[in-house]
């Protein structure tokens, strides 16, 4: 509360010091405005602006008094090199700088790296125009969060909200006032190594998500000096791409898009996300970045969308690969497309005049984009004080604190998910000697995962630091690495970048596993921390297999023959095949990439300090053949009985069956609950009449917990083919040990409405399938129908 106070009081020492010089600059926008009436003619008109804008007449006179390389240099968005380093490795963006053809920097953090380039645009530009600087601070800033996919697992808006809120209050203190997040791809493909950015499978949950973390990010008010515009990313449908390689071709109905891909990104909007990144891939046979229809018809004049669109890193230049054309003609197709800023690629910079000039492109389209990114600063305050993000005092005292780690461990606890947990092998027992061995086990630096560009490695505690501090010295940790990573060192090395070593072990794999043997020997329990190291997921990290590596899996196999109970602490940034594992280790703990606390978070659970109350938000397959596997898909005309494994000329597989490992909304805890008997307030609805759904769920054990009950529904019949479930609500609910609650959903028509072979937005009447239970398979039900 002392440094919001504080900041208060700044900010109101800030309006008083800049009144004068905001009086003074509109006084330079008149004048200048007059002289360039006089001796140039008047500059094409603006596009209209709805009625009631801020900032509209100011960014006006602003267009009136630029050049056309000026309109065109607030169109660019260089990075700004090495962050570590700054504008040191850039040297060719300064001049850039001065003469205005620079609209905002990126990968360059620091209060002071940002005040002395701010200063560049403020004080030697010949219009002043402030830069916007933006970052990846896609799962916190210092103080690092679970990987999106894990904070999935959450279920609890609040908590997510939270992760955003504490990372826009450190990013900000360090100079940063846009990010580009939330990413809310639909993914049901785990090869693809970006699922670990993402919010899961499902659409509900994912749009739910998407708008927690917009509200996180940029509070209700942009201008205040502790809130940061978001990016809602990519746009659009980049998670569905083909055989799940990074950067690959996507190819759907416009039915599906609107169903089951487009409603995050929906909701980000609706949420009043400032920026929208365009993804890589094509649509309808066009790139993203010039795809009018997404773009601009979808995303401007269907969802009302007012802020500012940009392109993913060089994402124009790409089209060139695509087959669209040499780069201005890709550039201009961008531009015509609605496409506001280019990252890094400056084919706005070096060929929109040219363009303009041949009559590819009009000014009013340059002024259109120009005004929505001088929109953007004004509405972050930038115009009022340049240097508002550039405060030293909150960069010293605001960033990776005790309180934003505190809540960092508690989130990270809450994303775990209990998978399997036979004879209560957990929680672990303080004052027993544990052995703790896996590749990962004692290594800080890949706790955080991927995407986490801002963080001090050297500061995030590791699962075996984790385990000591909880234990307690009453309790033995006895450590052994046990295996590398991968056996073969060429692709071990491939996963060991942007400052994560996995600190490879020259020994033989049979020299590591007789070590953890002789630990494991000494020990009651064995834990075994195996899976992915942080860079195996993320962004350019596909994999052809999702298991866990052989070598480690040989470890396990290991292990496991001293008859010692075994933990599995599966580490990843994706679903992995585990079906052996699942079917051969008594206790399986999933734990994502956790964040800086992530090794207390888990120990925290391990011990029983906190109840595992994480939920999947994907399925997790028996195989890699089974993928694409999600709950929510269509039935065929050939469906697999109920309860059958295989028929002939039915949907099935010769060697497995249909059903997942793990289906969507899963997660065991230390508590049991039991559901009783669901009941339906209404058979027959009709209209707009409210069906009212509860449930009764007891904790069954002595030990309180929380559960995430969950609501699907299924529209049997209707004009298009249904998902056979959708997650239509849930709550999760703390249940003291030996108490009954009873939970209760309302649903209205709304819950029904789905987009229709015209895309339009209704519900048909018909009859519906309800569902209540703990995850997409453990439910019951039953039917209504409902008229209109």
């Amino acid at each position: 509360m002392a440094s919001r106070n504080w900041a208060l009081s700044m900010k109101n020492r800030h309006t008083l010091l800049h009144q004068k010089i905001t009086l003074d600059m509109r006084n330079l926008l008149v004048v200048g405005m007059m002289i360039v009436s006089l001796f140039l003619g008047s500059c094409s008109a603006p596009d209209p602006i709805q009625a009631g804008e801020p900032y509209e007449a100011q960014i006006d006179s602003l267009l009136n008094l630029m050049t056309i390389e000026e309109k065109i240099g607030q169109l660019n968005l260089p990075g700004a090199g090495d962050i570590s380093t700054g504008l040191a490795s850039n040297t060719g963006i300064v001049p850039k700088i001065k003469a205005g053809q620079v609209g905002g920097l990126f990968n360059i953090s620091g209060v002071e790296k940002i005040r002395a380039t701010q200063q560049i645009a403020v004080e030697k530009s010949r219009l002043k125009i402030p830069l916007i600087f933006g970052m990846d601070v896609i799962h916190g800033y210092k103080t690092v969060f679970p990987i999106p996919l894990g904070l999935s697992c959450v279920w609890d808006m609040e908590l997510i909200e939270l992760s955003t809120r504490i990372a826009a209050q450190e990013a900000t203190a360090d100079g940063i006032s846009w990010t580009f997040s939330p990413m809310v791809d639909i993914c049901r493909d785990p090869r693809w190594g970006r699922i670990s950015e993402g919010v899961g499978e499902d659409p509900y949950l994912a749009s739910l998500m998407a708008g927690a973390m917009v509200r996180g990010y940029q509070g209700d008010d942009l201008t205040a000096f502790n809130t940061m515009m978001a990016c809602v990313k990519h746009f659009a449908l980049y998670g569905a791409i083909e055989a799940g390689r990074d950067y690959n071709t996507v190819d759907m109905s416009r039915v599906r898009m609107y169903n089951e891909y487009f409603p995050p990104y929906k909701a980000a909007i609706d949420a009043g996300v400032g920026s929208v990144m365009a993804s890589f891939n094509e649509i309808d046979g066009i790139p993203a970045t010039g795809n009018r229809w997404l773009m601009t018809e979808v995303l401007r004049e269907q969802w009302g969308f007012d802020g500012f669109s940009v392109t993913d890193y060089t994402g124009i230049n790409e089209m060139i690969d695509h087959g669209m054309g040499d780069l201005q003609t890709v550039s201009a197709l961008a531009l015509n497309a609605g496409i506001d800023m280019d990252m890094v690629g400056e084919g706005f910079l070096t060929t929109l005049k040219k363009s303009l000039e041949e009559g590819a492109i009009t000014e009013a389209q340059i002024d259109a984009a120009c005004r929505r990114i001088l929109r953007a600063k004004f509405e972050l305050g930038l115009f009022e004080d340049p240097y508002r993000y550039c405060d030293i005092q909150r960069s010293e005292t605001e960033i990776y604190t005790a309180d934003k780690r505190q809540a960092a461990r508690k989130i990270a606890a809450q994303s775990l998910v209990l998978l399997k947990n036979e004879e209560n092998v957990l929680p672990l027992k303080k004052g027993e000697t544990i052995a703790l061995i896996g590749p990962l086990a004692n290594n800080k630096e890949n706790m955080t995962g991927t995407w986490s560009v801002a963080a001090d490695f050297t500061k995030s505690i590791s699962l075996l630091e984790g385990m000591k501090a909880v234990g307690g010295a009453r309790t033995n940790i006895l450590y052994a690495k046990g295996a590398n990573v991968y056996e073969e060192a060429d692709l071990e090395a491939r996963v060991s970048i942007f400052g994560k070593p996995t600190y490879r072990d020259e020994r033989s794999a049979d020299a590591l596993i007789r070590e953890a043997l002789a630990v494991a020997q000494k020990s009651e329990v064995i834990v075994a921390l195996l899976g992915e190291s942080a860079e195996m997921s993320g962004e350019s990290s596909s994999r052809s297999d999702i298991s866990i590596p052989q070598n480690q899996q040989n470890l396990l196999k290991a292990l496991l023959k001293t008859g010692k109970p075994v933990v599995l602490v599966l580490q990843s940034g994706r679903p992995l095949a585990i079906k052996w594992e699942s079917e051969s280790v008594p206790a399986i703990l999933n734990t994502w990439f956790a964040g800086s606390e992530g090794g207390l978070a888990i120990a925290d659970v391990l011990f029983g300090e906190v109840n595992p109350s994480g939920k999947l938000s994907t399925t997790f397959p028996q195989n890699i053949g089974q993928v694409p596997i999600y709950y929510n898909h269509k039935n065929t005309g050939r469906p697999l009985a109920e309860g059958q494994w295989f028929q002939k000329f039915r949907s099935n597989y010769l060697d497995v069956s249909n059903e997942p490992l793990y289906p969507f909304g899963f997660g065991l805890s230390y508590s049991t609950f039991e559901f009783g008997d669901m009941t339906l307030s209404h058979q027959e609805l009709k209209g707009a009449e409210v069906l009212r759904v509860s449930v009764p769920v007891t904790n069954e054990s002595d030990v309180d917990g929380k559960e995430v009950v969950q609501l699907y529904i299924r529209d049997v019949m209707g004009s298009i083919t249904r998902p056979v479930q959708e997650l239509k609500g849930f709550q999760k609910v703390l249940i003291a040990a030996g108490e009954t609650v009873t939970v209760t959903f309302e649903v209205t028509n709304e819950d029904l409405k789905f987009y229709n072979s015209d895309l339009e937005f209704d519900w048909e009447s018909g009859e519906f399938e309800i569902m209540v239970g703990a995850n997409s398979r453990d439910v019951q039900r039953q039917k209504v129908n409902w008229t209109k």
